[in-house]
């Protein structure tokens, strides 16, 4: 479980005028966000829209990643559905484009019992042969509790869990399955606090905006440079305080487009970023640049 730790940045998908995705905006931001010390890639999860993406374009990505970032990041693929045969499609197909590992949101809409879940993931873990990273996310209306985990982990292909909750309790608890397990943390604004709480680095979506800053809190967590962290961390907040004003996903591919990678705008039923938005985003781009450094395409 060694291999999956440090910073992941959720990658989030470029898309054309055309409303296609733009493979050679992708592969600017995986450029930027290697060069800016990520350990590694969460491809097709919430920030990526990949429960707005077909299918085909889902498998499309994992392809490109797959060979634009090989050898370079760790690479996990999300493969969630609501379909368990899409997700087992799916993940198939990220074994042959070289992931390292697979994940899943658990079935969301239809309220489905404890063994439904289970054999949904169990389904990924038969489809893929890969380390299954399980998805806990409240919101998508899904409520783990440590003894589903734990029933869960008992199947030593399940390798990790990325942990998108403000429990932190139950985030510590993770360490103490009775074997170990990889975990992230899943709320940037809770990244140092969750580290602390002994998770093993973290996956989000402003990393990609600010890929030094949170390679900068784990690193500085990791030497004990405790109070490094902490002014780091709050300068994340204060981005992100920023952005929930108008729409998150928004605003980072506004502040990405300004900053020399083309984004283009959210997919349907997400709204573009309005006028007061932009000129926000404007407005802290010298900020941001000050912190991250010169941003290179």
């Amino acid at each position: 479980m060694k291999q999956f730790k440090g910073i992941y940045a959720a990658l989030m998908t470029p898309f054309g005028k055309d409303g296609k995705v733009n493979f050679d905006a992708m592969g600017k931001l995986i450029d930027r966000c290697i060069q800016s010390g990520v350990s590694g890639f969460y491809v097709c999860g919430s920030t990526g829209e990949g429960l707005l993406l077909s299918v085909r374009e889902r498998n499309e990505i994992y392809a490109f990643v797959g060979e634009y970032a090989a050898g370079r990041a760790k690479l996990i693929a999300h493969v969630g559905s609501l379909a368990t045969r899409d997700a087992v499609a799916m993940a198939k197909n990220v074994r042959k484009c070289g992931f390292d590992a697979v994940s899943a949101v658990p079935p969301f809409y239809y309220a489905y019992g404890f063994e439904e879940i289970a054999g949904y993931y169990r389904a990924i873990a038969d489809a893929a042969e890969l380390p299954v990273i399980v998805y806990n996310f409240p919101n998508a209306g899904t409520k783990f509790t440590i003894r589903d985990i734990e029933e869960l982990f008992r199947d030593a292909r399940f390798a990790g869990i990325k942990h998108t909750s403000q429990d932190l309790y139950q985030l510590e608890r993770y360490k103490h399955l009775g074997r170990e397990i990889a975990v992230f943390n899943g709320y940037d604004e809770m990244l140092l606090a969750g580290l602390s709480m002994g998770a093993d680095g973290g996956i989000g979506s402003t990393y990609n905006c600010l890929p030094r800053t949170a390679v900068g809190i784990y690193k500085a967590f990791c030497e004990g440079r405790i109070a490094d962290a902490q002014k780091l961390q709050t300068f994340l907040n204060e981005f992100v305080e920023q952005i929930v004003r108008y729409g998150v996903f928004a605003c980072e591919k506004e502040i990405l487009t300004l900053t020399g990678i083309p984004m283009g705008d959210c997919r349907a039923p997400f709204r573009p970023l309005g006028e007061e938005g932009k000129q926000a985003m404007k407005s802290i781009v010298n900020k941001l640049r000050e912190q991250e450094g010169d941003w290179k395409e």
